[in-house]
């Protein structure tokens, strides 16, 4: 039988997710839509999402392949550690709803890049408006599609470049009726991907069970942990394999925070769910997405801990080697999916779809939003309307994710197949640019002297810094550092040369300390000028949260602390 087949049962599943989804978000089309819409209207979805529709949106959005096929490959590989990026966000998350929502929502702001317009200038929002767009199309769009259409393909047998084709039409679909649709969609597809993501998790830890004699989830649990005890640690020790990956101690006070932060406050793909709405329903969203987020390890990691040991027991042993004989990550999750019987594997195969047509459909949102609203408006056509603008983000959603799909055949295998780990790609790339990004934002909010010319160093100097520490190590081991004994004993022995190795969340907090200290002397050097940078309206009692936040956020923050008291 080839496990790379879903059967009648298991389209049929697929089907009826794909008409409720459909339907679903033709209706709230239909409902919702206006059209005299404005553009604020059409990309924000300004006032129309409740917060738990807001908290679903954020999760679909982040959730996707790079979660399902990513997370759960380096699952497989380094363990329960790769949580680390779950549970520092839900604490995160709390931090950008106290601080950071209040300063966009109190401002007006829409974008990120018209935030840096009203608080450096227009040479800064543009240049960063040109960034993110080069990294959400090259990439995350483009991880997403070619890691979701690699998954797809090991379930279905479709071939990639026909899963890649077929997710991007799914997603422009779901993205062309505008943020109401994605985010109201999202809804159900966040139910469709946790409720399938928890089948994978009870099929993996069911067979640990029988295969040991025994019988029930819990029973799967305690021989994953006892089997795979390795597999159980979030703080890795220096001599781990693994520790370039999640160096230590920095996951907790560390280059973490900057990924974190960065990512959930200072990403119009993420920020842009919350920006629509007024204060308290926007920190609610935002607060049950950090309740989610808690339980996605559950969905993304579990399983590829127990592929793992199943691999180890040889359950799967073709599955999860590569045509050039190297064990790639990536087949974890699909090759666990391909052991669900019929209907549940069509469920956990909607699940994915969901994951990833989620993701796409925000990306592309944003990289539309940024570019008419930032751009087009901006340098292009000053006079365009919003039924202009509007129409002129459809036709950037498209582009968009044609480029994506020309990429994804390009460069995705180059980059993300044959044994690599998709989701470190994605964060170390991303990090090249987002220290430099958190350092001119945080000053930007709660330091008033921060000037345009500090924050283009940040945007420029971030980017340069993180390339020259990325490249630092290969300077020693050929010689160039030889006045300062680093070849000689790089080239002694390997594990030395592992030391000159830096860890890429290291390498982004050294970087973004940089960009502090450099932001904050070029700042003192333009005061003794006479330069008067632009500030922000902000003040105290913004940062006020009721009662009930509160005592969530309390609950949230507890829960994290026991999960790393426990598994240390």
């Amino acid at each position: 039988m080839n496990l790379k087949t879903l059967s009648f049962g298991d389209y049929a599943v697929f089907f009826i997710y794909f008409v409720i989804v459909a339907s679903y978000g033709f209706w709230v089309y239909k409902r919702k839509h206006n059209a005299d819409a404005t553009s604020k209207d059409y990309f924000l979805a300004e006032g129309s999402l409740t917060w738990w529709a807001i908290g679903a949106s954020l999760i679909a959005s982040n959730i996707s392949a790079e979660q399902f096929i990513g997370t759960s490959g380096s699952a497989f590989k380094m363990g329960l550690a790769i949580s680390t990026y779950e549970w520092m966000a839900a604490i995160t998350l709390i931090i950008v709803a106290v601080f950071f929502i209040p300063v966009y929502l109190k401002n007006k702001i829409f974008t990120m890049p018209q935030f840096l317009n009203e608080r450096y200038n227009g040479t800064v929002a543009m240049v960063m408006a040109i960034f993110w767009l080069m990294l959400y199309i090259v990439v995350n769009l483009m991880s997403i599609l070619y890691l979701g259409a690699l998954a797809i393909s090991g379930i279905s047998g479709i071939d990639i470049s026909w899963c890649i084709i077929l997710l991007a039409i799914f997603s422009v679909f779901i993205t062309l009726g505008g943020m109401k649709v994605i985010g109201y969609t999202d809804v159900i597809q966040v139910a469709v991907l946790i409720l399938g993501g928890l089948m994978a998790s009870y099929l993996a830890l069911t067979l640990l069970s029988e295969k040991e004699g025994t019988h029930g989830l819990l029973n799967g649990f305690k021989i994953l942990h006892a089997e795979a005890g390795d597999h159980f640690h979030m703080i890795f020790k220096k001599d781990n394999p693994n520790y370039m990956d999640l160096p230590g101690l920095s996951v907790l006070i560390g280059g973490m925070w900057i990924t974190n932060l960065n990512y959930w406050g200072c990403n119009q793909y993420i920020t842009q769910r919350a920006l629509g709405a007024n204060l308290k329903t926007a920190r609610g969203g935002i607060l049950f997405a950090a309740f989610l987020k808690l339980l996605m390890p559950v969905i993304v990691v579990l399983p590829g801990i127990a592929a793992y040991l199943l691999y180890q027991k040889g359950m799967f042993h073709q599955e999860m080697l590569s045509h050039k004989g190297v064990l790639d990550p990536n087949k974890a999750y699909p090759s666990l999916l391909n052991l669900l019987p019929t209907g549940l594997k069509g469920l956990s195969f909607a699940a994915l779809t969901a994951a990833i047509v989620a993701s796409l459909a925000g990306k592309a949102n944003s990289i539309a939003t940024i570019f008419t609203l930032d751009i087009y408006k901006k340098a292009i056509n000053t006079e365009a309307n919003d039924k202009k603008l509007v129409n002129v983000g459809k036709w950037a959603v498209l582009a968009a994710m044609f480029l994506g799909v020309i990429l994804s055949f390009l460069i995705g295998e180059t980059l993300m197949g044959e044994g690599k780990q998709g989701f470190q790609y994605i964060q170390e790339y991303t990090g090249f640019v987002s220290p430099g990004i958190f350092a001119m934002f945080i000053l930007g909010f709660f330091w008033k002297k921060a000037t345009s010319n500090a924050a283009m160093f940040a945007t420029i100097g971030g980017f340069v810094f993180s390339c020259f520490f990325k490249v630092l190590p290969r300077f020693a081991n050929l010689g160039f550092l030889s006045p300062y004994g680093f070849s000689k004993l790089a080239l002694q022995d390997d594990k030395v040369t592992k030391l000159y190795e830096i860890p890429f969340l290291d390498r982004m907090g050294f970087v973004f300390i940089i960009c502090i200290l450099g932001m904050f002397f070029i700042s003192k050097i333009d005061a003794a000028r006479g330069v008067v940078p632009k500030g922000l309206e902000i003040d105290s009692s913004m940062f006020k949260t009721s009662k009930g936040f509160l005592a969530g956020a309390l609950i949230v923050t507890a829960i994290v602390v026991a999960l790393y008291s426990v598994f240390w």
